[in-house]
């Protein structure tokens, strides 16, 4: 039989593996072949060979180009070096990935020439597609370089958020604020198509960035059916998997930065033995995620548990952290049902979630959530904030509970529930399960990104209506 051709899309990412953008790259390009598209992923990299910041270690299996930014990290002036390390739309003290707002024009400058290169390296010229993740200064690189190949956009909200407080006005020390609001709505215009999480991003989107909501495309992320499926462990299976985690390969880190900095004794895993829920938060160690909210809400509802229902931080990259670090929080409040298990790889996830009863995720400003989607494809439910992404993905009653913003008194009321009523976490445990596998699988979305992209490519308008990729199957 003669194989199909495929069209090539490169797609763009400038920063190393980290977040949930690298997750989406990473599951697309995976189920891209099967729309039709053969993927080339050029994007940064940090680290040798065997870290998940790694991006050959990462993409595994997938045709990618890396960019190395592993001296650039270290280096006097990381913006300086070549090739030039990734900015940030979060500004955070020491870090080598200066915010954004705070980047001059010459560095910025270096960042187009490099990527340039980087993504004429990658193929793009030849490319049938662009599909740049960010509004980053690939965009720019694309349009001077590669103006006839057309371009998808793709903006996972930290972009937005940064855009919306230089809206809003920026910190003195952001010099260089209005060029970069300007530049990101530009980039913005001048794609085919711009991908949004959530439904309201693609009502707010728009007017913020001054794009044609016609271009505006839904594109939630996803998860793995094959890796992000219900497995249930005995008791013992359970107890054993958290003994692993916490204490003979413990990741957990304090102030220092040190991953194994934070290990636990076989004694300090009682709560696991009581047979009461495990609660997990799994992500970042960032402002907007609320995790000193989150400790001090568990702490309160603690007094209220029929049993011991620990209380689990899975993630932050070692040594990034934001505000009060989760441990002096714990300290803080004498909650010893809280631990800290590290950052873990994305395919280690399926079994913490399946070690587990509830994923609880306080972020005030979480454009998607990807990890919801993940833990109610694992027959988890969820508490989350009514706000943004997670408000679409959680139905509240249903799937889980949504509480207020920045809420610690409605967020401890929301814990106990969920930790005693051992019935309805289960029955809303079960509809999660058949949601997200109704809904969020990757290889569904795949399919109605390779529709989008068809559209693009030969030229013609968006759908009618088809403002979602579940809509575009």
């Amino acid at each position: 039989m003669t194989a199909v051709p495929q069209r090539r899309v490169v797609m763009g990412l400038i920063f190393f593996p980290r977040g949930g953008s690298a997750q989406v790259v990473r599951y697309l390009a995976r189920s891209l072949p099967s729309a039709g598209w053969h993927p080339t992923i050029a994007c940064g990299s940090l680290g040798p060979s065997g870290l998940q910041s790694n991006a050959a270690t990462f993409f595994g299996g997938l045709d990618v180009r890396p960019v190395d930014y592993t001296a650039a990290a270290s280096a006097p002036d990381p913006l300086a070096a070549d090739p030039p390390f990734h900015p940030s739309y979060e500004d955070r003290a020491g870090a080598p990935d200066r915010v954004f707002g705070r980047v001059d024009d010459e560095a910025y400058e270096r960042l187009v020439s490099a990527w340039i290169e980087h993504l004429r390296a990658a193929g793009a010229g030849e490319a049938d597609l662009l599909h740049l993740h960010h509004l980053t200064p690939l965009n720019e690189a694309a349009e001077r370089a590669f103006p006839q190949v057309p371009r998808v956009g793709h903006v996972h909200g930290t972009e937005v958020l940064m855009l919306r407080e230089i809206d809003d006005g920026p910190p003195p020390d952001w010099g260089y604020a209005g060029a970069w609001a300007e530049r990101m709505r530009r980039w913005a215009q001048a794609c085919e198509r711009v991908l949004v999480l959530s439904p309201d991003a693609v009502r707010r989107v728009p007017d913020r960035l001054g794009v044609d909501p016609e271009r505006v495309v839904w594109a939630p992320n996803g998860f793995d059916p094959e890796g992000f499926d219900r497995r249930p462990a005995s008791a013992a299976a359970r107890l054993s998997h958290w003994r692993h985690w916490l204490v003979e390969e413990p990741r957990g880190w304090d102030e220092s930065g040190e991953p194994g900095s934070v290990a636990y004794t076989d004694a300090q895993l009682e709560p696991f033995r009581a047979g009461g829920p495990v609660l997990v938060y799994v992500g970042r160690y960032t402002e907007v995620k609320r995790i000193p909210l989150l400790i001090r809400a568990h702490a309160r509802a603690r007094e209220r548990f029929e049993r011991p229902a620990p209380l689990v931080l899975l993630g932050g990259f070692p040594g990034e952290w934001e505000g009060e670090h989760p441990l002096r929080v714990v300290r803080e409040t004498g909650d010893d049902d809280v631990f800290l298990a590290g950052w873990r790889g994305h395919e280690d996830l399926p079994a913490g979630l399946n070690a587990a009863d509830l994923l609880v995720l306080p972020s005030v400003r979480e454009q998607f959530g990807a990890v919801l989607v993940e833990a109610m494809a694992c027959g988890l439910p969820t508490i989350a904030v009514n706000a943004f992404g997670p408000a679409e993905i959680v139905d509240a009653g249903e799937t889980g509970w949504l509480v207020p913003p920045d809420d610690e008194e409605a967020m401890a009321d929301a814990l106990v529930e969920a930790v005693n009523e051992d019935a309805e976490r289960g029955r809303r445990g079960d509809l999660a399960y058949e949601v997200a596998r109704a809904r969020y699988a990757w290889p569904a979305l795949a399919r109605g990104l390779g529709h989008v992209y068809d559209e693009v490519v030969a030229g013609r308008p968006a759908s009618a209506g088809a403002h979602t990729l579940m809509e575009t199957e």
